[in-house]
């Protein structure tokens, strides 16, 4: 029976990028149930991220309010109370339950908003906190220390996953998001929330779909002329700790590539399963689809992500809701994760579609009923901070830690080109984001007659390659080798340090 407000399914991924949907020009992957939700509604074709990094990102869409607002700019950065759709909805009545990987700060297993919730968060396997560990407990799974797969030095590397597929997390958050449809109370609109850790690496899914895709298969890397010199300090900091500053071959990068697209489609699958289980309520269901942020994946010479190369920043947005949004649309206009929140409570009937106004409803956007040029991203602070003005075809991008900013022409939203920074262009975005960082008050990095970008020191990762490392291992593993006998030895001591590159001040 049709409800006076629509159900609301979310559903996020982690580090997907934008460019791994069959229906938007992949000519390899696999994705039929993102297609669906293409065919179904609108995707927004210059979508970015807020923050690219996991926790401010998924910060900024929750609250709606942008890093340098909320003060959230880091993985350890801790959230002021404020309030979240989630919980904006559960006040006016919504249903709302969560399912996987939430980052929230600095508690990841507060329900901020979530009347019920399905706990899974990488690095715990605490079965006090986390439904996902009980249930690989439940199910004789105890011994897997790494349910995600294999980190430290194995980050990057491809590999099988330790579990059945049926075992296997993304099956786990589809399961119990079906179970939830299934048991809800009717009567009651539902907000639900499904955020898979995939295709974050270790890529590590089950077989078969592990072998979905072949080494030889992937388009390599994207690598522009003078790609080098659009690398940023960061780039360069996490390719050390993740173990990727001394490059690789092709053959290992071609198997990764593979591995990660076999995740987006394991992911796909799943997807759908959720979809399904929807029957007619598909009809009165707003669905949205996103990433917290991208991955490099190769892309200019460097992994990971905390950058704002299109690769780590720019993510999929699919919005689908029949009625309500064209079917087959494909919109130009930038968009923001931040617009999740507005369009959220835009579409529950809340007054006030967000706390921040650079948050807008997606509905509109994609019916050009709201003006909109640029959007911005912004990761880390002070010294160490990046920033991003992107609109249409271009982008402008500084970084402090540098003393240097780069503008990217983008003509008709194609593969971005590094451009002159002199170009007129270039000027007027810059002059947008230093406004905005007045406009909200925040002056930290504006030097001080306020008119552009103040002066840092500048930043170079060390120079010995074994400073930096991160281990991310398993904290019984050195127990656990210790057992081993004579064979035991210190495993787990640190190299050096990585705070000089997880945690900068100043």
């Amino acid at each position: 029976m049709p409800l006076d407000r629509p159900n609301i399914l979310l559903l996020i991924t982690d580090q997907q990028r934008s460019d791994t949907i069959a229906a938007l020009g992949n000519r390899l992957i696999k994705t039929p149930a993102m297609d669906q939700l293409c065919r179904q509604g609108t995707a927004f074709a210059r979508a970015y991220t807020p923050s690219p990094v996991c926790v401010p990102a998924r910060h900024a869409m929750a609250s709606g309010m942008p890093p340098h607002v909320s003060g959230v700019f880091d993985l350890w950065d801790v959230s002021r109370p404020v309030p979240s759709f989630m919980q904006r909805l559960a006040h006016v009545g919504y249903r709302t339950h969560g399912v996987g990987k939430m980052h929230f700060t600095p508690d990841a297993y507060d329900p901020w908003g979530f009347e019920t919730r399905d706990t899974s968060e990488e690095g715990s396997r605490d079965p006090q906190r986390d439904d996902y560990a009980r249930f690989l407990d439940a199910h004789g799974y105890e011994h897997v220390r790494d349910p995600y797969g294999y980190r430290s030095e194995f980050y990057y590397l491809p590999q099988p996953s330790q579990l059945p597929e049926r075992l296997h997390h993304t099956r786990w958050c589809a399961d119990r998001s079906i179970d939830f449809l299934r048991g809800r109370d009717t009567r009651r609109p539902f907000l639900l929330c499904t955020h898979f850790v995939g295709p974050h690496p270790p890529f590590a899914s089950p077989y078969p779909w592990s072998r979905l895709y072949r080494g030889d298969e992937p388009d390599p890397p994207y690598l522009p002329d003078r790609h080098a010199d659009c690398l940023t300090y960061w780039n360069h900091a996490q390719n050390r700790y993740k173990w990727r500053d001394g490059g690789t071959d092709r053959h290992v990068l071609g198997a990764m590539r593979a591995a990660y697209h076999a995740s987006v489609s394991y992911i796909d699958y799943h997807v759908g399963r959720i979809l399904e289980s929807l029957g007619s309520d598909l009809d009165d269901t707003l669905v949205l689809f996103s990433s917290d942020h991208g991955e490099l994946l190769g892309d200019y010479g460097s992994f990971g992500k905390r950058c704002m190369l299109d690769a780590a920043a720019r993510v999929p947005l699919l919005v689908s809701w029949p009625g309500r949004v064209a079917a087959g649309h494909r919109c130009n206009t930038p968009a923001s994760l931040l617009d999740i929140h507005a369009t959220v409570a835009t579409a529950a009937g809340l007054d006030r579609p967000a706390p921040h106004p650079e948050a807008v409803d997606l509905v509109a956007l994609a019916r050009g009923e709201t003006p909109r040029q640029t959007v911005f991203s912004t990761f880390q602070r002070g010294g160490f901070g990046l920033h991003m003005a992107v609109t249409a075809d271009t982008k402008y991008v500084r970084s402090e830690a540098d003393g240097k900013e780069w503008f990217f022409d983008q003509p008709h939203g194609g593969p971005e080109r590094s451009s002159e920074p002199d170009d007129p262009r270039c000027a007027a975005l810059r002059e947008q984001l230093l406004d905005r960082y007045r406009r909200d008050g925040y002056t930290e990095t504006l030097n001080d007659e306020r008119t552009g970008w103040r002066d840092w020191p500048k930043r170079r990762v060390p120079e010995d390659p074994t400073t930096g490392l991160l281990l991310q291992d398993p904290p019984e593993l050195q127990a656990d080798i210790d057992r081993l006998g004579p064979y035991a030895r210190n495993v787990t001591k640190p190299t050096k340090t990585s705070q000089l590159l997880l945690r900068p001040h100043g």
